[in-house]
């Protein structure tokens, strides 16, 4: 398994820019779209998404 073990479709970058927009954590964005946080943080990162801190909510 790889860093592109799983490719991002339309519809993940979708979903993904849109929690980032609502400011959910990365933990959360990696839970609703079923990616490892690294994935999400790379994602985010490759877009030029800064995300939310996270809240240490658990």
């Amino acid at each position: 398994m790889g860093p592109q073990d799983t490719t991002w479709t339309l519809e993940s970058v979708q979903q993904l820019t849109e929690m980032a927009r609502e400011r959910l954590p990365v933990s959360v964005m990696s839970l609703k779209l079923k990616r490892p946080i690294e994935a999400v943080s790379a994602k985010l990162a490759e877009l030029g998404i800064t995300p939310a801190a996270e809240t240490g909510a658990g």
